[in-house]
């Protein structure tokens, strides 16, 4: 794994990834295509991270979860429990996240949406970053085992003492500062329109962050 260090948009570091994203540009040419960077304060309380950026989501706008069926139950939720100041997430808005910030696993988009294990390794280094710039008693939400594996690894903790589930809430306070870890399926569109995931589920999910924060 690289050494920790700050996202940087030209990140060439996957050639499977970077030579995804070209031929993906010849057939949208209007699409971002680039290494996709979160959205919200460095410092926010809550950090939501997902797998990576979908095809006609994230890498076409440059924004996570949005323009695609992911973020559209995203940002209704989020607005719905006060962090963000729109219920819907369009390329080129006013959107702003309230004390809230969005990022992914892995920064750039992978063919069938499956980054292989040494690209999630390689971007681990900047959820490295993005996780020790958190304030005290902050709460991270991670969106499918993809993102929570990915969280555990950049915390260096152990899969075996923190397995995924839906809805499971973890104290992975460190001596530095306190912090608290909720897993939660992806908001997918297959996880949806299978029930998996309802928004039920997935307002559970916030509210448990919700509680925390207001408990601080």
């Amino acid at each position: 794994m690289p050494r920790k260090t700050d996202f940087k948009k030209s990140c060439k570091q996957c050639k499977r990834l970077v030579s995804f994203l070209k031929q993906v540009k010849k057939q949208h040419p209007d699409y971002y295509c680039q290494p996709v960077p979160a959205f919200g304060e460095p410092q926010a309380e809550l950090l939501i991270v997902g797998l990576a950026p979908g095809m006609h989501g994230a890498n076409a706008s440059g924004r996570p979860f949005t323009g695609d069926a992911s973020g559209e139950m995203l940002f209704r939720t989020l607005y719905q429990f006060g962090f963000s100041s729109a219920a819907e997430s369009v390329a080129e808005d006013a959107l702003k996240l309230n004390n809230c910030r969005i990022t992914n696993a892995v920064k750039c988009l992978p063919p069938e949406n499956k980054p292989q294990a040494v690209e999630i390794n390689q971007c681990n280094a900047y959820l490295q970053v993005e996780l020790n710039r958190l304030p005290d008693k902050a709460v991270i939400i991670t969106l499918g085992s993809i993102a929570h594996n990915a969280v555990l690894k950049a915390l260096q903790l152990k899969r075996k003492d923190y397995p995924f589930g839906h809805a499971v809430e973890y104290d992975i306070s460190q001596s530095t500062n306190t912090r608290t870890l909720i897993s939660s399926y992806h908001c997918s569109r297959y996880n949806t329109q299978t029930k998996r995931l309802t928004q039920v589920m997935f307002d559970g999910v916030f509210s448990l962050a919700k509680n925390h924060l207001s408990n601080d």
